[in-house]
Order: structure tokens, then C-alpha cells, then sequence
């Protein structure tokens, strides 16, 4: 059992904008203030709210990184098992509690996917052959066979997610903490993610998860935990979390609780004219095919939403479409003429998944002009005030939350001027408010006659944004269409569980 009593905490600094945290310092602060919470053993508890409400920061109280590694002023106590966490030592609190990072590479210690199943085990003092067994019994149990002895530099992001939960069910601990895992995953990835965890819930462990996506969660939860500024303002069964009307939902800041709910808002008129052509375009990773027969044209105005697998190639697409993928067969024509690498990059902008390789300057005002030569003030300002930055103007970008980080990369694209924009994943780990602001904001980017291709698994936001849907998987590109023609049939293929 988890019991919460009396829990008052604030972080001191900017700890709360370590990497993969979604509670930013400026919002909310991600403290809490008086907080009573008891879990019994075998529950399975969703904690949801806006980010920066205090989700994460339960999570790293009941693990013990708080007060062990983010620093503050904290009142109240957190019993596990009718044990003050403050007397057990890391070690044992491992031994007990599992945690999943929302971004795992931050709990990677190896650079093989079957060292680091075994590295907590390691750390255990586990025997060989034991060891050895137990990843045998993870990766059948986790049905990650196909995982087994890569390198997790080469995998997706929505694979090294696997593997981190991987590595702590193979050390079978009784409680599971879980932050957004499903940020990174591809829908056919989130369904097996709920099969773990249905699997886990089933061994009879605790499962406390930060969510911001809550449909997949709907079947599992035995209760959803609902917070605001620090405090929880309320505790629903599943049953009375569905029968939440949608817009005292989306006044919450919550996502759909059904896919089958989310409908596309507007239909999004198609260009006649093509300014960007692909014609038979093959794209390889060393000796390997990653896409094959690519053919695709999109005019001024088009958001067109790339989805697929986990290591579909959607990413190797997208960094092609901007010059930065070099290996590749085709043509990549603009307004008639053949492009080069070169002449791709001249003309794109990327948003990356992972937006922490793309933040170089000092501030996060230094950011939004970085490198961009005669950009309006004016304009500067305005940008950042509408995605809500401009509170963390003088800020470092390094010491914002990760859905802060991604809106200073979404900053950045709109400012840049350049004709071609590509967003790899923009609402991973975002809220559904965020969700709807960076919405916004690329249906103006495509008012202004940008080109948007947009990597994604979320249903809501395509609904939101996109005119067509490309759907790139095995190897190849299976369809092409128009959102506004999608069918039941195609979202429980494509999107649902």
C-alpha cells in the first residue's frame, strides 16, 4: 500500500525542468499542497491534469527521488507498505519500485537492448544464469523477441520505450510508476503497452501513471486521480470519469476518453496546383531499404500528417524531405525544378523528436532568433506570447520542461521563414491544452502557404490540423487520403486498440 499524508512540496530552482519532466517551474511549479492520497496493493491509479499540475511529482515522491535527487521543502510523509520512504535506502526502494521515464534514453546505462533488460538485475546481485532466464521470460512475456541484441542507438523512440520498460519488469518489482509512457508510441506500440500493463495489473502490482493520453487507460484504471495547481481536486471511477460532458473535459485540459469520439473539425480545401513533388523515392540506411516507392505531391497550404509503426521509416522520411538524410534514390522537385540535399535544407525546418538537439543559445528569446537573420521583434514577441513563452523569455531553454521545450522548437519554425516545415512528434507529452495551441498555430503556419508534413500517432491533433493522411509501413507508402474521408474502419486500424 501507498499512502500520501499531508504532502506539501516545492522545488527549489529549476529542478522541475530536468529532462522529461512535464512540470515546468513557471507553471504551476509542479509543487503540491496538501496532498492525501491512499493506493491499496493491485490498483491501478491514473493521475492526470494540466502540465505542471504535480503528476510527476507524486511519482518521484513515492520512488524516492524526491528529496534524494530534486531538492525542496517538503512537509507530510509517504508510507509504502506502512514504512516511511525516508527510511528505506535507494536500493531497497528500487528493489520494490519500478519507474518509466517519459523519455527513456534518460534511464539508459547500455548501448545493447539485452544489457540493459539485465541491468537492474545486475545491480541486484543476480545470479548468471538466473539473469539470463529472466530476460528469456521478458522478452517472451513483452513479446520484444525481435529486440533482442540491438544496439539502442538504431532503435525508434517508441522501441527504446519497450526496452525501458523492459528492464523493469524483468526485475519484477511490486509497484510500477509510469510517466506518459505512450509519448513516444505508435498506436499498435500503446496497445501493447496496455496488454503489459493489463499483464502486470493481472500479477497483482500497483500501477500509479501520468497520463496525458487517457483513452487506452479507460479499461485499466481502477480510479482517475485529477489534479489542479498542486492539489487533487478530484477522484472518479472510470465510469463517472466517461460521463465528464467534452467541454468541462476540455475545460480540464483532458483528452478524449474515446478515439471514437474525435472527429476531424473542419475539412482542409486540397492546392490544385503541386509546389513539392516526390517521385520514386527510395530511402537506405546503410545497406538496408528503410522506404521504398515513395510518389507524393502537396501544395502550398497542406498539412499532411506522416503516420506508421514504431521504425517505419517515418523519421528517415522526414529528414529527407529537409536535405539531412543523404542516402536515397528519386527526385525531390520544388515548383518544377529538381532539388539537391542542399537545396532542400536551404529551403526546410525541422522540429525533431527529441527537440533537446536543436537548443544551442543562451535564453529562450536568443532561441527564437537563433541564426535567423533580420527577424521582426515584433514578430518575435508576438510568437512567443502566443504559445505561452513569454514568461520564460530570459530563461535558459535547458532548464524548461519538455512540452516548454517543444513550443520554444515550435517558436522557432514559425519565425524562420522558410517554406517547408516538418515536425517530428510536436505534441509528444503535451496536454490537451498545448495540443490545441500548437494546433492552432500550424493551421496559421499553413495560412501562410506552408508546407507541413507532420510525424505523428495522435489522432486528436490530426483531427486538428492536417488535410491528409500518408501512411508509410513496410517499407513502402500504403495510402494516401484525405482526413476529412477517414472511416470507423480506418481509425480502428490505424489508430485504435
Amino acid at each position: 500500500m501507498i499512502e500520501l499524508r499531508q504532502i506539501t512540496f516545492s522545488y527549489k530552482g529549476n529542478q522541475t525542468g530536468r529532462e522529461g519532466s512535464q512540470e515546468g517551474p513557471e507553471q504551476g511549479k509542479g509543487g503540491l499542497q496538501n496532498v492525501n492520497l491512499t493506493i491499496q496493493d493491485g490498483e491501478c491509479i491514473l493521475l492526470c491534469g494540466r502540465s505542471g499540475c504535480g503528476k510527476t511529482t507524486i511519482t518521484r515522491l513515492v520512488n524516492g527521488l524526491i528529496p534524494r535527487f530534486y531538492a525542496g521543502d517538503l512537509s507530510g510523509q509517504v508510507f509504502i507498505n506502512g514504512q516511511d520512504i525516508a527510511d528505506y535506502p535507494m536500493y531497497e526502494i528500487a528493489e520494490h519500485i519500478g519507474s518509466v521515464f517519459q523519455n527513456p534514453r534518460t534511464q539508459f546505462f547500455n548501448v545493447d537492448s539485452d544489457s540493459e533488460i539485465a541491468f537492474g538485475m545486475e545491480n541486484e546481485a543476480c545470479p548468471p544464469e538466473e539473469m539470463k532466464k529472466r530476460v528469456d521470460i521478458t522478452a517472451k512475456d513483452l513479446d520484444i523477441e525481435h529486440l533482442r541484441g540491438r544496439s539502442l542507438h538504431e532503435l525508434s523512440g517508441g522501441e527504446k520505450q519497450k526496452i525501458a520498460f523492459a528492464s523493469v519488469y524483468a526485475m519484477n518489482p511490486d509497484i510500477y510508476l509510469l510517466d506518459e509512457p505512450s509519448s513516444n508510441l505508435d498506436m499498435e506500440a500503446i496497445g501493447d503497452l496496455k496488454r503489459h500493463l493489463a499483464l502486470v495489473k493481472k500479477q497483482g502490482k500497483t500501477i500509479l501513471i501520468a497520463e496525458h493520453r487517457l483513452y487506452y487507460l479507460m479499461d485499466l484504471a481502477d480510479r482517475i486521480v485529477y489534479m489542479e495547481q498542486g492539489q487533487i481536486t478530484g477522484i472518479y471511477t472510470p465510469k463517472q470519469f466517461r460521463e465528464i460532458p467534452e467541454a468541462r473535459r476540455e475545460e480540464m485540459g483532458l483528452r478524449a476518453t474515446s478515439l471514437n469520439t474525435v472527429h476531424p473539425k473542419t475539412a482542409i480545401p486540397v492546392p490544385s496546383v503541386p509546389l513539392l513533388e516526390l517521385k520514386d523515392v527510395a530511402l537506405r540506411y546503410r545497406k538496408h531499404t528503410v522506404l521504398d516507392g515513395i510518389n507524393l505531391t502537396a501544395g502550398a497550404g497542406e498539412i499532411i500528417g506522416i503516420i506508421g509503426h514504431n521504425g517505419a521509416g517515418k523519421t528517415t522520411l522526414s529528414r529527407a524531405l529537409c536535405g539531412l538524410h543523404k542516402n536515397s534514390d528519386g527526385q525531390f522537385i520544388w515548383n518544377g525544378h529538381p532539388q539537391s540535399n542542399k537545396g532542400r535544407l536551404k529551403r526546410s525546418y525541422m522540429v525533431m523528436q527529441d527537440v533537446n538537439y536543436e537548443l544551442f543559445a543562451e535564453s529562450v528569446r536568443a532561441e527564437c532568433t537563433f541564426g535567423i537573420r533580420k527577424a521582426p521583434p515584433g514578430f518575435v514577441d508576438s510568437t512567443m506570447e502566443k504559445l505561452g513563452l513569454t514568461p520564460y523569455r530570459d530563461k535558459h531553454p535547458n532548464t524548461l520542461s519538455g512540452g516548454q521545450k517543444q513550443r520554444v522548437a515550435v517558436a522557432v519554425s514559425m519565425i524562420c521563414g522558410k517554406e517547408l516545415l516538418v515536425f517530428d512528434e510536436p505534441t509528444s507529452g503535451l496536454d490537451f491544452d498545448s495540443m490545441r495551441q500548437v494546433a492552432e498555430l500550424i493551421r496559421e503556419l499553413s495560412a501562410a502557404g506552408k508546407i507541413i508534413f507532420i510525424v505523428t500517432h495522435d489522432y486528436e491533433f490530426i483531427c486538428r490540423t492536417c488535410s491528409r493522411i500518408l501512411h508509410v509501413d513496410y517499407g513502402r507508402q500504403c495510402e494516401d487520403f484525405p482526413v476529412s474521408s477517414i472511416t470507423e474502419n480506418q481509425i480502428r486500424q490505424l489508430f485504435s486498440m
